[in-house]
């Protein structure tokens, strides 16, 4: 059972050719068997998981259905889950069990999921390797010696390795995406603003947003109809109606105008995965798609606007956490201020507290201007070079990664390094554009995955032209070995 995509999954339980429970129950044995090797849950819910199974099972005989009624699901450990530990990846929150649940969470529990666990993840979503987790570094189920990307990287490692169908995750600069390329999943990050981030707790909160990471096109249609929708409690949630993402998966590519970035293919890119991004392009042609070369000029300075943006709002998100109110308190502080001070020196890791004072220094009196207001007014620019863009094409494709997944350890002294890795996917999270990386064939055995762009709220066309292109390729039906 565990071979069976998401879609495959609600066919089965509609035919009642396997229970919830019976599925369920599969898997999590599953996840207790290989999880060790590859470190991608960081709680696993079994009692939670068993019961929801019974009583979507519950639900199936009274005559209820649905696609998503009775599927398993595990949520990155930031969307908030009561009762369940909610950690961010942190030293800070390991004792932190929720109160309530993610609109998300809420959303999917309510469409019938049944939730194994919380996924492994960069602390408080900050990284692109999955290597800064309190609970140490996710392996990559393809060569268990190199990253899954991050920061969603347990919840993609997981379902690489067929521990599930599919898991939720949030893309702050990448980190659906990303790790979606390195593992040879399907990922993407919706509109800013289409899926609620009410309980999902926040990084860079004009940046973050939630989405589904599956190993087809057609699954993420299934997990995105669920999770996407207003949401009165979140400020930044628009008010938009969500179309039904399955029926329009099998439209035609006729005519459909690509746009292939002429910046996109400079040097920093691996050449071999450029060939494979201009062989996902042939394909795309063959079934009608018209390709041609843009430019999106401002591109350069995304990776320094995007570091400068980030942490500013990092800085001011994590100020909550003080060791007063909850989270993680020091032993015995002298005072007040030793109280802040050592709670958050001992409860947030290095690139945490890297990222907190870059943000601070950029937001201080005297450099607001220089760093923050300017990076703000480049972010502007990127975005009028999208919206340029796309009034001569329907979508932007290109590489999702400039490099295959790096060897574990292989960038953690140079910060800088890894930064670079999300220098295609930072873009759409600072225009809030939606996104989705595809498998797109391997370097050295390891997975390449390529980035589709779109206009606001069009994941229907990303999906649409994913699911097209996934039916005359097989590079997501691959499995790593041993998994």
């Amino acid at each position: 059972m565990h071979e069976l995509t998401l879609a495959e999954i609600a066919r089965g339980l509609a035919d009642k050719s396997f229970s919830s429970e019976e599925l369920t129950t599969a898997l999590l044995a599953r996840v207790k068997q290989l999880d060790p090797q590859i470190n991608s849950f960081i709680s696993v819910t079994e009692d939670l998981a068993l019961g929801q199974a019974r009583a979507a099972d519950a639900r199936r005989a009274a005559g209820e259905g649905g696609a998503l009624l009775g599927a398993p699901i595990a949520h990155k450990d930031l969307f908030c889950t009561q009762g369940v530990r909610t950690s961010c990846g942190s030293k800070m929150l390991d004792n932190f069990n929720a109160p309530y649940d993610a609109t998300v969470v809420a959303k999917l529990a309510e469409a019938g999921m049944v939730t194994l666990g919380k996924t492994n993840m960069d602390e408080f979503a900050m990284g692109s390797a999955n290597e800064s987790s309190h609970y140490g570094a996710v392996k990559n189920p393809w060569n268990l010696e190199h990253v899954p990307g991050g920061s969603s990287g347990g919840s993609a490692a997981a379902v690489a390795a067929r521990l599930l169908p599919a898991t939720t995750g949030t893309d702050t600069g990448g980190s659906i995406r990303q790790p979606a390329a390195l593992t040879n999943l399907t990922g993407l990050k919706p509109t800013y603003g289409r899926v609620s981030r009410w309980g999902m707790i926040a990084y860079a909160s004009s940046l973050d947003q939630g989405g589904p990471l599956a190993r087809t096109a057609e699954d993420c249609a299934l997990l995105l109809q669920g999770m996407a929708g207003f949401d009165a409690k979140d400020s930044t949630s628009i008010d938009e109606p969500v179309p039904d993402y399955s029926a329009s998966l099998n439209g035609s590519l006729q005519g459909l105008r690509i746009g292939l970035p002429k910046e996109y293919f400079g040097a920093g890119l691996d050449p071999r995965i450029a060939e494979l991004v201009q062989a996902s392009v042939k394909e795309l042609e063959k079934l009608g798609a018209v390709v041609k070369e843009i430019s999106l000029p401002n591109m350069q300075h995304a990776i320094p606007a995007y570091y400068v943006i980030a942490p500013a709002e990092a800085s001011s998100n994590l100020s909550r956490f003080d060791g007063v109110r909850f989270g993680y308190r020091c032993e015995e502080p002298k005072d007040l201020t030793d109280l802040y001070k050592r709670s958050r020196g001992e409860g947030f890791g290095a690139e945490v507290q890297r990222r907190i004072m870059v943000g601070t220094y950029a937001l201080s009196a005297g450099y607001y201007d220089a760093y923050y207001v300017k990076a703000q007014q480049i972010r502007r620019l990127i975005k009028n070079d999208f919206m340029a863009a796309f009034e001569g094409v329907d979508l932007i494709l290109g590489p999702t990664t400039p490099n295959p997944a790096w060897k574990l350890g292989a960038k953690s002294s140079d910060p800088v390094a890894a930064y670079l890795e999300d220098v295609y996917t930072i873009t759409a999270n600072l225009a809030g554009l939606p996104g989705l990386s595809m498998p797109a064939g391997f370097v050295d055995g390891l997975p390449v995955g390529v980035q589709l762009l779109a206009p606001y709220f069009q994941e229907g066309r990303l999906l649409n032209v994913a699911h097209r292109y996934q039916q005359v390729t097989d590079w997501h039906t691959r499995a790593p070995n041993g998994f």
